[in-house]
C-alpha cells in the first residue's frame, strides 16, 4: 500500500462497512480480504484503542440482500445495523450473469437492474449512515456522457440522482469521459486508471519485454484514448501512435456511426513490440481491427490492455483473431464480471484491481488525500527496474 505511514497517524471518519451487491460478489471478497489484513498489519494508533473497537475485524462486509418477487419488483433489505457506519457501496452494473424470476421466466439483470438494486440498498439505509460512498468500476450509462441532438442525458442524470439521495463520494475507474462530473461538481469524483496493473500483469507474463524506444510502443486506439496512451508511453520512455477512426456520419447503426478505416499516425513500428490501450472492449471488432493493421506493418508482438474486457458480442471473434497471430495477449481488470470462458482462454491476463481499490477504501475511509493512489508512475518506474534487473519483482 502506498504511503503507508501516512495512515499509521490517521483517525478513521467513521467504522468501516462493505455493502457488496450481488453483482460484484467476487470482487468484493477479495477487497475484504485485503482489508482485513491491512488493519491487521498496520500500526495506526486507533488500534488499541477502545473507541474505534471496530478498526481491525475478521469482515467487513455488510449483511444485506436484494430480495425480487416474481413480478419483477425488487426490495433491498440490511440485516445489521448502519448507523454510524462510513457504508462503502461495490456495485457491477455490466455483469449479465445474474438471474432472477419475472412472471415464470428467467430474466438477467441488465445495467438497469443493477442500478436500482444500487438505489434500494441506499434507500434501505435510510439517511443513517455517518457516509455513504458508491464504488461503481465501470460508470453507468458512461457511454451516454454528452448529447447530440435530441437525447438524454443518462450518466450525469444518474450522479445527479445518486448525491440527491445522499451518496458523499463516488468512485468510478477509467471513467469513458470524467468530465461528466461537472453533473455535480460540488460532489466527490473521484476517476482511477489502472496503468500499473497493466504492465504488473504483463510483465509477470512475459520475461522477455524490452522496455525502450526501439523495441516497443504504445499505441491508443482512436482520439479518446489518447490521454491514456501518452501517459502510459512517457512512464514506460517509448513512443506513442495513434490511430483515426474514419466514420461515415451520413449513417447510424446501433446508436453509432459506422467506422470505414483506421488510419495510423505515428512512427515506424516495424519489428516493434506494441501495447495497444484503451478504457474497454465492447464488441471488440474495432480494437481487432486495429491489431490486424498492426500485424500488417509488421509489428512484432500486439498487446491489448483495457480496463473492461466487456465482450459483448463473445469470444469467437478473438479466438479466430488469435488463431491468425494479430494479437498475443488481451489484458483486462477483474472491475467487472469475467465470463469463466474468458479466464480459460491461454490469451486472457487478468490485471488483478482489488488491493488497489482496498487500499483507495482504506485512505478514505481515514480522509486522508488521494494524492496517495492517483499517480502511480514512482510504482510503475521502481516494478521497471526491478523488471529490466531481472529481479524478483512479484514481490
Amino acid at each position: 500500500m502506498p504511503n503507508l505511514h501516512e495512515l499509521e497517524a490517521a483517525i478513521p471518519v467513521a467504522p468501516l462497512k462493505l455493502l457488496v451487491l450481488d453483482s460484484a460478489t467476487r470482487l468484493g471478497n477479495s477487497v475484504n480480504h485485503h482489508l482485513i489484513n491491512f488493519r491487521k498489519s498496520v500500526k495506526n494508533i486507533a488500534k488499541n484503542d477502545p473507541a474505534f473497537k471496530s478498526y481491525v475485524s475478521d469482515n467487513f462486509i455488510m449483511d444485506s440482500v436484494c430480495h425480487r418477487f416474481n413480478t419483477g419488483e425488487g426490495k433491498a433489505v440490511l440485516s445489521e445495523s448502519v448507523r454510524g457506519k462510513d457504508l462503502f457501496i461495490l456495485v457491477d452494473v455490466c455483469n449479465h450473469s445474474i438471474s432472477y424470476t419475472l412472471n415464470a421466466y428467467t430474466n438477467y439483470k441488465s445495467p438497469d437492474d443493477h442500478y436500482q438494486d444500487l438505489k434500494r440498498v441506499i434507500a434501505a439505509a435510510n439517511g443513517k449512515a455517518h457516509r455513504i460512498n458508491v464504488i461503481m468500476p465501470f460508470l453507468y450509462e458512461g457511454r451516454q456522457h454528452k448529447r447530440s441532438g435530441r437525447e438524454s442525458l443518462d450518466c450525469a442524470y444518474a450522479i445527479e440522482e445518486l448525491n440527491n439521495m445522499g451518496v458523499s463520494n463516488f468512485i468510478t475507474f477509467d471513467a469513458h469521459d470524467p468530465r461528466v462530473q461537472n453533473a455535480e461538481p460540488l460532489h466527490g469524483f473521484d476517476n482511477f486508471t489502472p496503468p500499473y496493473q497493466f504492465i504488473r500483469a504483463l510483465l509477470a507474463t512475459e520475461d522477455n519485454l524490452l522496455i525502450d524506444k526501439d523495441n516497443l510502443i504504445v499505441i491508443s486506439p482512436d482520439e479518446g484514448a489518447l490521454d491514456r496512451a501518452v501517459y502510459f508511453a512517457n512512464v514506460l520512455g517509448v513512443d506513442v501512435g495513434m490511430f483515426y477512426k474514419r466514420r461515415d456520419y451520413s449513417t447510424i447503426i446501433n446508436g453509432k456511426n459506422p467506422i470505414i478505416a483506421h488510419e495510423f499516425l505515428g512512427d515506424n513500428i516495424d519489428g516493434k513490440d506494441v501495447i495497444i490501450i484503451d478504457d474497454m472492449i465492447a464488441s471488440g471488432g474495432s480494437m481487432l481491427d486495429t491489431a490486424r493493421q498492426l500485424k500488417a506493418m509488421n509489428a512484432k508482438r500486439v498487446y491489448i490492455c483495457c480496463t473492461f474486457g466487456l465482450f459483448t458480442e463473445g469470444l469467437t471473434r478473438f479466438d479466430e483473431a488469435y488463431e491468425k497471430c494479430y494479437f498475443d495477449r488481451v489484458v483486462t481488470t477483474n472491475l467487472t464480471y469475467q465470463n469463466p470462458e474468458l479466464i480459460s482462454r491461454p490469451y486472457y491476463v487478468e490485471a488483478d484491481m482489488s488491493k488497489f481499490l482496498a487500499s483507495i477504501i482504506d485512505f478514505m475511509n481515514h480522509d486522508s488525500s488521494m494524492a496517495n493512489v492517483y499517480t502511480p508512475t514512482d510504482k510503475i518506474q521502481q516494478f521497471l527496474a526491478k523488471y529490466n534487473n531481472r529481479e524478483d519483482f512479484m514481490l
